[in-house]
């Protein structure tokens, strides 16, 4: 039964989220789909039930969720605005090493970074991202970590490691 709460309880939440509603008919379908989509895909997602109905891990996840919209995004549309209307593009592809080690931490990076405007992912190996960025500031790739990427790596390390 590894893995079936916790993506059941993910799957009602986002349920509830998404249809807007908290009727006696929308708790009971979103049960029910909670249920069947833990049932079906929770042994597959969850590793350790423990991290994965942690209270805090969650908080963090709503933070990252919130910061990331409300500025991580704002922030990346602005400067890709700021460089469109002006031309001041350098792009290239850059190494960025990676600290968090889990999968889910990793992808979370990954994915947050090509969510962003202005960078892509292309690559991944053991210890780094190669990114495609559309202001090459450094190719040192400490210093390319600091401005892509640390703050989606803090977050991911405190949601998944």
């Amino acid at each position: 039964m590894r893995g079936v709460v916790a993506t059941a309880l993910l799957a009602f939440i986002t349920y509830i989220i998404f249809t807007g509603s908290i009727t006696p008919y929308d708790l009971v379908t979103g049960a029910i789909v909670g249920i069947a989509v833990g049932l079906l895909v929770g042994r597959f997602l969850v590793e350790n039930d423990a991290k994965a109905l942690n209270p805090v891990r969650w908080a963090w996840g709503l933070i990252y969720f919130l910061w990331y919209f409300l500025v991580a995004e704002v922030k990346a549309h602005l400067d890709v605005i700021r460089r469109i209307i002006t031309g001041d593009i350098e792009p290239g592809i850059v190494k960025v090493p990676l600290k968090v080690k889990s999968e889910y931490a990793r992808t979370l990076v990954a994915n947050s970074i090509t969510n962003t405007p202005g960078t892509v992912v292309v690559d991944v190996d053991e210890d780094y991202l190669y990114v495609n960025w559309i202001n090459v500031t450094t190719e040192e790739p400490e210093k390319a970590k600091r401005e892509i990427c640390e703050e989606f790596e803090k977050y991911a390390e405190r949601i998944f490691e």
